[in-house]
């Protein structure tokens, strides 16, 4: 790609990104929500992909320190799917607190972002602001491995929108948006399996803020999880919802298609 190509491209993508698109069929909704349950069910494809899910787990950690005016120091990623982020301010009061709430509720709130957006039809939105929260965490990442696991998750979503057909990044952005949605609640309940062996768990560490029982805590990340579950659910299938259906059950546009 030659520098006037590369200049066209760039002028493109930024008309797509201040616009909407078309919405992807609805076979194209649905399944990408299929394969983002199967992939948080299968544990090989978890173990995986839970890298993502620490990514808005830490990133959640991190925003929140700053929106609180504490001090970024840094972000690590490790390679047994833990984080830790790090940040200088006051060890009490309600900007640590909310500092370390933010952790668990993250992805699915994250998820719930992306499915607004992309119940608006603003797939290339989503998928450029996806590129600019990764950029921002990289900045503060302090492993390789973070690095790394930040380096390739904004390079797979950078190479999908530039390169990608409109099918190929609306496929991307709506299984992303499914897999956040669908994953947050698993790592809520491994906090509350682990819960009593880990001392320095986030719930741990807001009961010891707060006052509060550390399973309260549990129960409002888990809350937090299945309620964006299910208004991004009912964001990502509103266009399917829309759809003329017959009384068979199959929607009209199949049928005009020769389905």
């Amino acid at each position: 790609m030659n520098t006037a190509e590369f200049v066209e491209r760039g002028s493109s993508i930024w008309e797509r990104v201040t616009g909407t698109q078309t919405p992807p069929p609805w076979q194209l909704v649905v399944g990408t929500g299929v394969v983002a349950l199967v992939l948080v069910a299968f544990r090989p494809t978890w173990r995986l992909l839970r890298n993502i899910v620490t990514i808005a787990h830490e990133g959640g950690h991190a925003f929140t320190a700053l929106l609180t005016g504490r001090r970024l120091n840094s972000i690590r990623l490790h390679s047994d799917t833990s984080g830790l982020t790090v940040s200088s301010g006051k060890p009490y009061g309600p900007g640590m607190i909310l500092t370390t709430a933010a952790g668990y509720p993250a992805p699915a709130l994250v998820g719930l972002g992306y499915a607004a957006l992309l119940g608006a039809h603003r797939i290339t939105l989503m998928l450029w602001l996806t590129i600019v929260l990764l950029l921002i965490i990289l900045l503060k990442v302090r492993n390789v491995y973070g690095a790394l696991s930040v380096l390739i998750t904004g390079g797979i979503v950078f190479a999908v929108s530039w390169f990608g057909t409109d099918t190929a990044q609306a496929a991307l952005a709506y299984l992303a948006a499914w897999f956040l949605l669908l994953a947050a609640a698993r790592p809520v309940v491994e906090l509350q399996r682990n819960r009593a062996h880990e001392p320095n768990s986030d719930a741990f560490q807001l009961a010891r803020l707060t006052r509060i029982p550390g399973i309260l805590w549990v129960l409002v990340f888990g809350a937090i999880a299945v309620g964006s579950l299910l208004l991004g659910g009912r964001l990502l299938l509103a266009d399917v919802r829309d759809l003329p259906w017959n009384e068979n059950g199959i929607a009209a546009s199949v049928l005009e298609n020769g389905g």
